[in-house]
């Protein structure tokens, strides 16, 4: 198989998985050497810099995601039906997850001013957000962060393409 070929037969098999898959994994059902496999993911990453898809890698898995840039054009198409499905105080927690994580619930509640039990129980179920870890602080609580799903949703390849959060003004005016 030529590399332009490997090239094509991995990206056929990015698209169409549904989760992010490890060099391993492709190097195994195509039958090729990982290195190779390897090279050929390098190959598609520079290739996808300029198109309407991104080639991300995530914990050492790659998946094809719609580049950033085209996501008006994509929730056009899809009617938004990822945010719509998600309530403002589910959009609000999440938010909240992914700019501070990781973050316990009384962090968020402390942010949000009410209760957050709900809201992180439906994130958690549609896997948005997951446990992250406990803390060695006393009642030993679970902070929070955003998923693999998460990124691929919003089209990022890590919680650092998150754009940077602009000083709020206060209710008076104010600024800080």
């Amino acid at each position: 198989m030529t590399p332009q070929q490997l090239s094509r037969q991995i990206e056929a098999v990015l698209f169409v998985a549904a989760e992010p898959v490890s060099p391993a994994q492709i190097a195994t059902s195509l039958g090729v050497a990982t290195p190779d496999v390897l090279a050929a993911l390098s190959s598609l990453q520079e290739r996808t810099q300029d198109s309407g898809l991104r080639l991300v890698v995530h914990a050492g898995r790659y998946e094809l995601v719609t580049h950033p840039d085209t996501s008006s054009a994509v929730n056009a198409f899809l009617g938004s039906q990822t945010r719509a499905d998600l309530s403002k105080p589910v959009l609000e927690t999440l938010a909240i997850v992914a700019w501070k994580q990781p973050i316990t619930k009384a962090g968020i509640e402390l942010l949000r001013g009410v209760s957050s039990d709900q809201t992180l129980k439906s994130l958690l179920a549609r896997g948005l957000v997951a446990e992250a870890e406990k803390l060695p602080e006393a009642g030993h609580p679970l902070t929070y962060r955003t998923t693999a799903h998460f990124l691929h949703l919003f089209g990022l390849s890590s919680p650092g393409d998150l754009p940077p959060l602009e000083p709020v003004a206060s209710p008076a005016g104010g600024g800080e």
